[in-house]
C-alpha cells in the first residue's frame, strides 16, 4: 500500500508536534512544507527530510499526489488554508481554534461536506490518557447524571506575543487559545452537549508585561508584532441544552501564585477532577470516600500529539469515524463567539 503523503502548513512550535505525530507512523510521507518564513520552512524541511518547500499553500495544494494536510498557521489562516485544501481534494486535520469565528467555521464544514474529505479538529486533549480513563469512568455510569463543572486555566505571565496578542490575527486571547482546550474537554467528557445560553466577561487590565524580568515559558516563533489589543482574563458561565452548567476560567496574565489547569465535574453519584491526576470523590456504605485510580493518570503529553495524529490518518485509511470532527469545532466556536459578545454587551447571549 502507498504511504499517505502529508502536508504541513505552518512550521510554528505546535507543527513540530505534528510533525513527531506522522514520523511515528509507518504508512505516513511527509512530503511538503509551507510557511510565509521561508528560511523556517526550509530549516524544517531539512530537519525532518521534508523533500519540498513552499511558500504559498495554495501552490503546495496543487501536488496531485497530496492526500492530506495538517494546518499549523496562525488562526486568521485556518479558516482560508482548511476550505483551499478541502477544495484541492486533501484531507485537513486543522489546528484549535478551528476558526476565527463560528461563520469562518460554518463554511470549513460546508466545504467538508461538499468534498467528501475528513475535517478534523485539533482537539488534543480529547486524545489524552487522563480523558481516557475519566470518560471510562463517566461511560461506564460511575458518575450518575453530571450536572455542573468547572474549568480552568490560568497562566501568570504567559502570553507567548507575537500573532497571539494581535486579535486581527488570533481572533482573541486566551479564550480562543487556552479556553477553547478546557471548554471541549468539558463537553466531550459529558458527550457534546450543545450551549444554550452564555454570560462571559473579558479584561484587558496588565497587558503584554514586557516589564517583566523574569523569563516566560511560553514564547511565539515570530515575534514581529508589538500590538497588545486581546484580553488578559476570559470569565464564563456556559448552560448546556442537557440542563448542566460550566463555569470557565483563563487568563494570560492574571496575579497569581502559579500557573493552574484543572477541571472538575460534579454528578449525582460521585464528582471528579484532573488536577493534573485523576481523583474521585463519592460514598461507600453511607461514607464519603475519594478515590484515587492506580497507576499514572495526569496528562501525558509524551504521546498525546501521537494519538491524536494517528487517529487522524486512521479516519483517513479506513474510514474511521473521527472523536473529534468539524461539528464539535463549529458549536465551539459559536460558544467563543457569544462569550465575546456576552463580555462586549453586558448582557446573556442566548444560542439558537
Amino acid at each position: 500500500m502507498d504511504k499517505i503523503k502529508v502536508g504541513i502548513i505552518g512550521t510554528g512550535g505546535i507543527s513540530y508536534c505534528h510533525i513527531a505525530g506522522y514520523k511515528a507512523l509507518d504508512n505516513v510521507d511527509l512530503y511538503a512544507v509551507c510557511d510565509i518564513n521561508k528560511e523556517r520552512a526550509s530549516k524544517c524541511a531539512e530537519a525532518n527530510g521534508i523533500k519540498h518547500v513552499f511558500t504559498d499553500y495554495n501552490e503546495m495544494l496543487k501536488l496531485p499526489e497530496l492526500d492530506a494536510v495538517s494546518i499549523c498557521a496562525v488562526n486568521c489562516v485556518h479558516a482560508p488554508a482548511t476550505i483551499a485544501a478541502l477544495k484541492a481534494g486533501k484531507h485537513v486535520l486543522c489546528e484549535k481554534p478551528m476558526a476565527m469565528n463560528a461563520a469562518e467555521a460554518v463554511e470549513m464544514e460546508k466545504a467538508a461536506k461538499e468534498s467528501g474529505k475528513n475535517l478534523m479538529i485539533g482537539f488534543v486533549r480529547r486524545f489524552g490518557n487522563d480523558a481516557k480513563i475519566l470518560k471510562d469512568f463517566i461511560d461506564n455510569g460511575t458518575m450518575g447524571e453530571i450536572y455542573y463543572a468547572k474549568a480552568s486555566y490560568l497562566r501568570r505571565n504567559g502570553c507567548p506575543g507575537g500573532w497571539f496578542s494581535n486579535k486581527k490575527l488570533s481572533g482573541g486571547g486566551p479564550l480562543i487559545d487556552l479556553g477553547v482546550h478546557v471548554i471541549d474537554l468539558v463537553r466531550y467528557l459529558m458527550g457534546n452537549p450543545k450551549a444554550v445560553s452564555v454570560s462571559g466577561v473579558t479584561y484587558n487590565k496588565l497587558g503584554q508585561r514586557s516589564h517583566i524580568k523574569t523569563p516566560k515559558t511560553y514564547v511565539a516563533a515570530d515575534q514581529q508584532s508589538n500590538v497588545y489589543d486581546v484580553e488578559d482574563l476570559a470569565v464564563a458561565l456556559i448552560r448546556f441544552d442537557n440542563g448542566a452548567a460550566l463555569t470557565v476560567e483563563t487568563s494570560f496574565s492574571l496575579n497569581i501564585k502559579k500557573d493552574t489547569g484543572s477541571i472538575e465535574l460534579f454528578g449525582t453519584k460521585a464528582g471528579a477532577k484532573l488536577d493534573p491526576g485523576l481523583e474521585l470523590y463519592s460514598e461507600i456504605n453511607d461514607y464519603l470516600v475519594d478515590i484515587t485510580p492506580v497507576g499514572d493518570t495526569a496528562l501525558n503529553f509524551n504521546g498525546l500529539f501521537e494519538n491524536e495524529v494517528s487517529h487522524f490518518i486512521d479516519c483517513v485509511v479506513n474510514g474511521t469515524k473521527c472523536i473529534s470532527p468539524a461539528e464539535d469545532g463549529v458549536e465551539m466556536m459559536k460558544i467563543l463567539d457569544a462569550i465575546y459578545e456576552s463580555a462586549a454587551t453586558n448582557r446573556e447571549v442566548i444560542l439558537g
